[in-house]
């Protein structure tokens, strides 16, 4: 069992290799996944925030980050979505069958690859929040688990739309369905706003939700919660640490196998 994991850590550490390499050679790849979450930094920084209400001296910028990076590493998500969809249209996980590599290794490249992406994206992401008025008051311990529980879920994430982009028929349908489920997930949360004047039903899926604990972990580990303008007062508020880090663990205990079974039957037909 431990060589065969062995196996495919190694096998996974060429594959991803292969997939950082072609953004490499397509840095429009590159150029876009990072424009994206300038632009959404920007637009809710100052165009949607100057429209909120928040009492004196209430910084919305800083609540708002820590729900920007979150969105945009879900977001990221569907890069895995899409590649896996071209290369299993394109004939190469054909190709990879004829190698003698484990089977997940295909898996565990490329969802190790977007991890990579999404790490620089988050780094441009915390300069463009810098420019923007955003600081972390926390320690540096703090931050930096802070930034270790919002990789996590972004490679959990990951995992889920590896399994969409294996069960889909084309790369045009992986560029819709890598997406579309991701925009309930984050907008029903507390990413962008406060869950206190949500309708009953949506606040109550708003608490629980993934996004919402990942957002509200990284705000009181950066040190950018405000009682003024979100309480932490409910359950999931005050253990959203726990919560973060236990979403993303069953996300991977629950897509991982389905992933990696569903990409056995996608290369066998």
């Amino acid at each position: 069992m431990s060589a065969t994991i062995a196996q495919s850590l190694r096998d996974g550490r060429v594959v991803a290799g292969r997939n950082l390499i072609k953004i490499r050679r397509n840095p429009e790849l590159l150029l876009f996944s990072t424009l994206q979450p300038i632009m959404f930094v920007v637009l809710f920084g100052y165009v949607f925030g100057a429209a909120i209400q928040t009492s004196d001296g209430v910084n919305y910028r800083e609540f708002l980050m820590a729900g920007i990076f979150t969105q945009t590493v879900a977001f990221g998500s569907a890069f895995t979505c899409v590649g896996l969809a071209d290369d299993l249209q394109k004939g190469i996980i054909d190709r990879f069958r004829a190698l003698p590599m484990s089977r997940a290794s295909v898996l565990i490249g490329r969802t190790t690859s977007d991890l990579v992406n999404n790490s620089f994206v988050v780094l441009v992401m915390s300069l463009s929040g810098l420019a923007i008025g955003w600081r972390i008051r926390s320690s540096v311990p703090e931050a930096m688990l802070g930034l270790v529980i919002l990789l996590l879920f972004a490679y959990s994430i990951s995992w889920v739309s590896a399994l969409i982009g294996l069960s889909v028929s084309s790369v045009e349908v992986a560029n819709s369905a890598g997406f579309l489920w991701l925009f309930p997930v984050t907008f029903i949360s507390n990413a962008f706003v406060p869950t206190d004047n949500m309708p009953a039903v949506l606040k109550a899926i708003a608490e629980w939700n993934p996004v919402t604990a990942v957002s509200t972990a990284c705000r009181k580990l950066f040190g950018n919660t405000n009682e003024d303008l979100a309480p932490l007062t409910s359950f999931p508020d005050r253990h959203a640490e726990l919560l973060a880090v236990g979403w993303s663990l069953a996300l991977l205990l629950i897509f991982v196998p389905l992933a990696v079974r569903k990409y056995r039957l996608a290369a066998s037909r």
